[in-house]
């Protein structure tokens, strides 16, 4: 299965179908069809939503939602968890709405990442539902108070019991192809390295909606921009712009900040102590090229990879292989090599990860950071959230709809 997860993959990021293997060749035919009775589904939604057949929930407190057009790597629970920052610091406790994919790994890092802040997680496939059940526990904040208050967004600081422990906002992740809530905000990351792969839908390429879709967005957000040549940057924009010409677009990267020790996650390693040793960079995420590139720059002496699919859950079989490899770069080397995993890889399952003794495994912790380009910058971010959130959330209260 592995396997055929990565030659779909390569089918959808291929440019040129004739550099293909004799089986990715053989699928093509079969993908595209498959590709084609999704088109009509997501066509047929649309219209049932549109039309008013389905109904949209919608939430008595402001709803964010972050997502993307392609398959995973584009940076979106760092920005949910960037998003549910903002509105704890500011007073007005967030929800964030996530589905929970293997296992409930990204939830698990947002956890760990936000334990010291009012922030709620709610897991779950059924996101209205979720959301209502935490709204009826907590209750809300009128919206007034929060975005829509003269003192604006994140500088607002008042906090009363009932902000303490009601929800101000919810932050609903990878929601851009979720219709059944309403949203009043869409911000849609794109992954700089892979763009739009072959520019076809699933399967047969990356991407969950046409383009178009774009012009439901508010906001873009180009992602791994550090590692994009600003010619194709250029190209993005172009692009973009295209099928809206008014969106505001804004970049960002992930920064290393330190690594822990599998098994001993208090552990504080400095990226320093990663110079002059041997690395074997193990991932199962949708972008591993932009993890491996920001492990590249901290002065291993040499880097291999194995990557899986997003979201892949580790088995024997799996540390086995992986084990072997590291034999081979040992033998190479004639030093034991370090294995470099993301945080999410790690706590998709971190038990499993402790097989790996001898070898030392280390997670790499890393932060969302905006990069300045033709003057966008966070600050820029922050105040055009909170203007487009004043405009949509006027006249708002906290009733149930």
């Amino acid at each position: 299965m592995e396997r055929l997860r990565r030659a779909v993959a390569e089918i959808a990021y291929a440019r040129d179908h004739a550099k293909l293997s004799p089986l990715q060749r053989s699928l093509v035919p079969v993908l595209s069809l498959a590709s084609a009775f999704y088109r009509f589904a997501l066509s047929l939604r649309s219209y049932l939503y549109g039309s008013g057949v389905f109904s949209k929930h919608r939430l008595p407190v402001p709803v964010i939602s972050v997502g993307n057009l392609t398959w995973g790597g584009n940076g979106k629970t760092p920005m949910v968890e960037l998003l549910a920052g903002l509105f704890a610091d500011s007073g007005f406790p967030p929800l964030i709405l996530t589905r929970g994919y293997a296992g409930g790994d990204e939830a698990r890092m947002l956890q760990r990442h936000l334990l010291e802040k009012s922030v709620k997680i709610g897991v779950g496939a059924d996101r209205a539902a979720t959301a209502a059940t935490f709204i009826g526990k907590y209750g809300c904040i009128d919206p007034r108070m929060t975005i829509c208050s003269k003192s604006g967004f994140p500088n607002q600081r008042f906090r009363s019991h009932s902000q303490t422990e009601g929800i101000g906002a919810v932050i609903l992740d990878d929601g851009m192809q979720h219709w059944r809530l309403w949203r009043d905000l869409d911000i849609v990351m794109v992954n700089g390295l892979q763009p739009w792969g072959n520019g076809q839908l699933l399967p047969l390429g990356p991407l969950r909606e046409p383009l178009t879709a774009l012009q439901r967005a508010d906001i873009t957000v180009v992602h791994n921009a550090d590692l994009v040549p600003g010619q194709n940057l250029k190209r993005i924009e172009h692009t973009i712009r295209e099928v809206k010409d008014s969106i505001p677009i804004f970049y960002t990267r992930m920064a290393p900040a330190y690594f822990f020790e599998v098994g001993n996650i208090a552990s504080l390693i400095p990226l320093e102590a990663l110079s002059g040793n041997i690395v074997l960079c193990v991932s199962a995420i949708g972008s591993a090229t932009a993890f491996v590139k920001g492990v590249e720059n901290l002065g291993a002496i040499y880097i291999d990879r194995i990557d899986f699919s997003d979201h892949h859950i580790f088995k024997r079989e799996d540390i086995q292989m992986i084990k072997m490899r590291l034999k081979e770069l040992e033998g190479q080397f004639g030093m034991e090599p370090i294995i470099i995993i993301t945080e999410k890889d790690h706590d998709r399952d971190p038990e499993i990860l402790k097989h790996f003794s001898p070898y030392k495994v280390w997670a790499v912790c890393a932060q969302l950071q905006f990069v300045s380009r033709e003057g966008c910058s966070k600050d820029q971010f922050k105040n055009l959230l909170a203007e487009l959130l004043k405009v949509k959330l006027s006249g708002r209260t906290c009733n149930v709809e």
